[in-house]
């Protein structure tokens, strides 16, 4: 079985991807200093997985124990995660931002070269695309000047990432540009678990209809949509897990010096009322929100064309909006006691 190192592997889509690459026949590490995780994450892949996921606490940004990792595994490949994301926090103390995505990223680089190590799966985000002048945005829809320093950070480690392949060190990579994640594993033992006050909109849904939030705010209703709110390409994160396996099969089938950028999407837009009209549809759950003024910094509307990673990868997105938020609300049932 092929090591892979998941860097932010106990967070909410690194945990999901490790299920996925121990069923298809990988080994995961996982490396996370759970800045923005939980330890009991692993005690939930143990219950779904049947065994322990082998793993290391620290920062990917010390160099000296990501290479100790490397000498003590034989690694085949690294999914790297592991950054910080909150784009609202990104524009408070944009130094974070910088010092930890762009530093973590040369670590592992540095350290896959010195160990001969190939293949990298990198975690971007279509943050880098802003708000698109047509959709849906393909791979080679120009980039935009990022809305905030999270958004900027991907797109400079894209940069890196295609530099560092121009120089020719053996190296193989792609990046995968996630659209909006959301859902949970079926069973209920992993899930989204954010730290404090959540910054997405479906861990606010779940959370109100828990009553842990008194009511979700909609930022706005008087965009260009259907119904005047935001829309974004939502797709379950078993989906995304399993998008990044065969990111790691179709590179180790490629010649050295490769690097290619797939979006991660379902192709469909839906608006945040869709949304919450779905959730309460599987739900049974009346949710409690008002119409609030745009946020600063939100897109009006983002959606994926899937073509070229359906076409090289062989993906597509299997589960529908329905499926992913009742896998979220299972979840939050759970954490709740409900």
């Amino acid at each position: 079985m092929k090591n892979i190192l998941i860097t932010g592997g106990a967070g909410y889509i690194g945990s999901h991807t490790a299920v996925a690459l121990v069923e298809s026949g990988y080994n995961p590490i996982i490396l996370d200093d759970f800045s923005n995780s939980e330890k009991g994450v692993l005690k939930g892949l143990k219950k779904i997985l049947s065994k322990d996921v082998k793993s290391y606490e620290g920062d990917c940004n010390n160099k000296a124990l990501v290479d100790k990792i490397f000498k003590e595994n034989e690694i085949s490949g690294i999914i790297h995660f592991a950054a910080s994301k909150a784009v609202g926090e990104s524009t408070q103390i944009p130094l974070k931002y910088y010092s930890n995505n762009i530093n973590s990223l040369l670590v592992i680089l540095e350290v896959m070269k010195k160990y001969g190590v190939k293949n990298i799966v990198f975690s971007s985000s279509c943050t880098v695309y802003g708000q698109p002048d047509h959709l849906p945005v393909l791979e080679s829809t120009p980039r935009k000047e990022a809305e905030s320093p999270y958004g900027n950070t991907k797109k400079i480690c894209e940069d890196i990432l295609h530099d560092h392949i121009k120089s020719k060190p053996n190296t193989k990579a792609i990046g995968l540009r996630y659209f909006n994640p959301i859902g949970a594993h079926p069973s209920a033992e992993i899930g989204e678990l954010p730290l404090g006050v959540p910054a997405n909109l479906i861990p606010f849904v779940t959370q109100t209809a828990a009553g842990i939030r008194e009511k979700i705010t909609v930022f706005g209703n008087d965009y260009n949509t259907k119904d005047g709110t935001c829309v974004r390409d939502y797709i379950h994160v078993l989906d995304l897990a399993d998008a990044h396996v065969k990111a790691l099969e179709y590179l180790e089938k490629q010649e050295d010096n490769f690097i290619d950028i797939f979006n991660v999407g379902t192709g469909n837009g839906n608006t945040v009322l869709e949304v919450v009209q779905a959730f309460e549809k599987v739900s049974n759950q009346k949710l409690n929100y008002e119409i609030g003024p745009r946020r600063p910094g939100d897109i009006e509307k983002v959606w994926a064309n899937t073509d070229k990673v359906n076409n090289l990868l062989g993906w597509t997105a299997k589960y529908t909006l329905e499926d992913s938020l009742r896998d979220s609300w299972n979840w939050q049932k759970k954490l709740s006691g409900i």
